[in-house]
């Protein structure tokens, strides 16, 4: 899997600004034409339309990052100013282009870990990492559309289009060619064995809120990193993370590799709001089966147990899921002799089922839809 290495702000903003960097470069050899009389690949607006919406793109995401958006997009609006000729305008909107990475790689720097801001696909809301991966998105699939019209060579690096792919289509086999697979998952090319995409939209990972607690879903780069040893770009409490959130990260990067990764039927690191500290991870073996069920398991640093985080998280995510169309019930195993889950368990809601076969060496738990 393509990656981008250690996760946080500096590589959200080294990624924004070498794909920046990159689509400059290709196009900066068509800047003296005029780019009003080119469409832009199969769009309906021309090469200057396209680099301006590109341009409104990148600083409208570092704005609603910097102002921490709560539900809608601030009014503003972002445009090249109008050309006295074709030509000059062309070379304008590079610069704007330009301007508008380095605000979106600044604000991705410097915005604390936790925050969020306004976006409506498909959860309300993405922090420094998601706008990243966006205006990145942006970035590329428009100048792809601008270079087909104007007749230049794009390529971009498979490092940075992995990334891409990880971050906002982690429902998507990466393949050996990211760029390809970038391209047709966004209705822009074609794919051997797969069928045209006609509509299409990206992820951001979900946040389910509760009384102390933040439970984040665990993107594809974050687990990939926890897998590998490292904290995930989270915080952790003495003796975080515990090897079950490890092993729950390989399980999710596996998943990702043969196309079988779900955004949200994932882990979620329960995070501490009042400093930011990640105490352990919650989360589902898979999505719903056909018969509406579910099931949930959980993993809490040593550090961190006795003080009801796991009940409360187990209370929330539970909820959260039961609240899905197609969710009857969430299911838990438990060892008999583990006491402490199943006095967590029965506290968050749910109740004794039975046991997983018929010699008792597991007991299931559950909680209904009623």
């Amino acid at each position: 899997m393509t990656n981008l290495g250690a996760l946080g702000g500096d590589a959200a903003a080294r990624a924004v600004t070498d794909t920046v960097a990159e689509a400059v470069a290709a196009l900066r050899p068509a800047a003296g034409r005029d780019w009003s009389d080119v469409r832009a690949g199969r769009t309906e607006w021309n090469c200057l339309r396209t680099a301006e919406h590109v341009v409104s793109d990148l600083f409208a995401y570092a704005t609603q990052l910097a102002t921490r958006a709560p539900d809608a997009y601030r009014p503003v609006e972002y445009t090249v100013d109008p050309p006295h000729d074709g030509a000059a305008v062309a070379k304008d909107a590079l610069e704007a282009i330009e301007a508008g990475g380095v605000m979106l790689a600044l604000t991705c720097r410097t915005a604390p870990r936790a925050a969020r801001g306004f976006h409506p696909y498909p959860f309300r809301s993405a922090g420094r990492e998601g706008f990243a991966a966006m205006g990145m998105a942006e970035v590329l699939l428009h100048t792809h559309d601008m270079a087909q019209g104007l007749g230049v060579d794009f390529r971009p690096s498979a490092e940075l289009c992995g990334y891409v792919l990880a971050r906002l289509f982690p429902h998507v086999r990466q393949g050996e060619d990211p760029w390809r697979t970038l391209l047709w998952v966004t209705g822009r090319g074609e794919l051997s064995g797969e069928e045209p995409v006609e509509t299409w939209r990206w992820y951001n990972n979900p946040l389910v809120e509760a009384e102390r607690l933040t439970m984040e879903a665990l993107t594809v780069p974050a687990a990939a990193d926890l897998a590998l040893g490292g904290d995930g770009g989270f915080d952790w409490v003495s003796g975080g993370p515990f090897e079950g959130t490890r092993e729950g990260a390989s399980l999710i990067t596996a998943a990702y590799e043969k196309g079988a990764f779900r955004p949200e039927w994932t882990s979620y690191v329960l995070v501490r709001r009042e400093d930011d500290r990640a105490v352990g991870s919650m989360g589902f073996h898979g999505p719903p089966d056909e018969d509406g069920q579910v099931e949930i398991g959980y993993d809490l640093a040593v550090a961190a147990r006795g003080k009801g985080y796991a009940t409360e998280a187990l209370r929330a995510l539970s909820t959260w899921a039961l609240a899905h169309d197609g969710v009857d019930v969430v299911t838990a195993r438990v060892d008999p002799a583990n006491t402490a889950s199943r006095h967590v368990l029965e506290r968050g809601g749910f109740a004794r089922a039975g046991h997983v076969d018929e010699a008792g060496g597991v007991l299931v738990f559950e909680r209904r839809a009623d």
